[in-house]
């Protein structure tokens, strides 16, 4: 059963993954970089800062950050205990991944930190602020699921291993959130 599903998953991320073209390389080179986000997450916060002010925002920042820093080692604590081969890795198909950019990144891809930390930072954000800006909530997970994709397009996640960072980066966004509401609530913010 387990095989067939490894199967089945490298099939889809090989049909998905070839459906790259040179003409949108570079598009998904820039989604995919962490560094693009930059602007996004300064509108974010001073979108909160506008919504509750300066000491519940160092709060929304601190809560963010360690957020993103318990997604991204939660990744790799998953990356080295299941020691599944990024696709660029994979000997197997060797031949058939269409690499992207210049490096794989490490050895192993379980799953895409990437993927979380997007889904992680969109759900975050769309709870927070979603009563005073009715579809950001939409708008974050359509980015966020670009940001997914594109681990698959440029050929160094398998879809499991973006669906299950987009799971658990749902997770971790909105008890982050939670979290985040309680300790406002304690400090009467």
């Amino acid at each position: 059963m387990l095989e067939e599903l490894i199967q089945y998953d490298t099939d889809v991320f090989l049909y998905l993954n070839n459906l790259g073209t040179d003409t949108w390389d570079g598009f998904w080179l820039f989604v995919t970089n962490k560094v693009s986000s930059i602007p996004l997450y300064i509108v974010l916060l001073l979108l909160a800062y506008k919504q509750v002010g300066f000491k519940k925002t160092l709060l929304i920042l601190v809560s963010v950050g360690v957020l993103i820093g318990a997604t991204d080692q939660l990744a790799n604590f998953f990356k080295y205990g299941v020691a599944r081969l990024r696709p660029c890795h994979n000997p197997d198909i060797d031949g058939f991944v269409r690499l992207v950019k210049s490096s794989c990144g490490g050895k192993y891809g379980y799953f895409s930190a990437h993927a979380a930390n997007s889904f992680a930072v969109a759900i975050f954000f769309g709870n927070l602020l979603k009563d005073k800006f009715k579809y950001i909530k939409y708008l974050l997970i359509v980015w966020a699921a670009f940001v997914a994709y594109s681990r698959i397009y440029i050929g160094v996640h398998y879809t499991l291993d973006v669906a299950t960072g987009i799971l658990i980066g749902t997770f971790m966004g909105f008890v982050f959130y939670k979290l985040m509401q309680l300790m406002a609530n304690r400090l009467k913010l």
